[in-house]
């Protein structure tokens, strides 16, 4: 399934992977009202449709995303949703895995959408970047939040405080980055890595992201009561039985979300 061609952000299936694609290259995928409410759009797809299992965010062309389009902006365009936040997804991620798959820069808004996203798959000319403070403005999308968050604070800092770009190698090392690959085959190797996952089971694996990021503010002495209370329910699934059962009989599952 793909968007009309006439759409600024194509959304096509692959299997139980759903790829959104930026695609504004002319603009180097900078994000409008358009793009913002197409998101959204793909992101509640991804959430609701049972078979779907993993989400891949990328960009046409080149470029992930060069943040927000300006001159929308001063046409009195909001790239914000509400309730959603910037690009319609940073402040309302999906439950489900999402993988940003980066080729090209990823700047201001754009590397706060990846930033949203699980993991992040980048080529070896990919770049990263906050610049909103050499333009007197503050990264308002989540990265000055997510950034420390995944980062150590003094890099983190770095790159806030100074503006500068980081390659998707100096990323990787800090543990950004999962995987850096060849120039252009971002994609490529995000679908390798969303296929690995989504031959989980779904339930399982969608509980088991939220215990990852709910628990770093839970209290040290609830944590495992917490965890119990999201991950022993998978238990009791026919995905559960499923798993036990192709186990023994030496064969791969077929899981039903169930």
């Amino acid at each position: 399934m793909t968007t009309d061609e006439q759409s600024p952000v194509r959304v096509e299936r692959r299997g139980p992977i759903l790829v959104i694609t930026l695609d504004r290259p002319q603009a180097r995928n900078a994000v409008n009202q358009a793009v913002s409410q197409a998101v959204a759009a793909a992101i509640d797809l991804l959430e609701t449709d049972p078979d779907l299992y993993v989400g891949i965010v990328t960009g046409a062309g080149g470029y992930f995303s060069a943040g927000m389009d300006l001159k929308a902006f001063l046409r009195g365009e909001s790239p914000r949703i509400e309730g959603r936040g910037f690009a319609g997804l940073t402040e309302a991620p999906p439950g489900k895995p999402l993988i940003a798959a980066v080729d090209g820069p990823a700047l201001a808004g754009g590397f706060e959408m990846a930033l949203a996203a699980d993991l992040i798959v980048a080529s070896s000319n990919a770049v990263f970047g906050l610049p909103e403070v050499r333009r007197g403005l503050a990264a308002a999308a989540g990265g000055l939040t997510r950034l420390p968050a995944r980062v150590p604070r003094a890099v983190a800092l770095e790159l806030v405080l100074t503006g500068r770009n980081a390659t998707a190698t100096e990323l990787h090392h800090h543990g950004l980055v999962n995987r850096v690959v060849p120039d252009g085959q971002a994609l490529d190797a995000a679908l390798e890595l969303a296929t690995e996952i989504a031959a989980n089971g779904p339930l399982a694996v969608r509980a088991s992201k939220r215990v990852v990021d709910e628990s770093a503010s839970w209290a040290p002495d609830q944590a495992f009561a917490r965890a119990r209370e999201i991950v022993m329910p998978i238990f009791a699934t026919n995905d559960a039985r499923e798993g036990a059962t192709a186990f023994a009989e030496r064969r791969t599952p077929v899981w039903t979300a169930s």
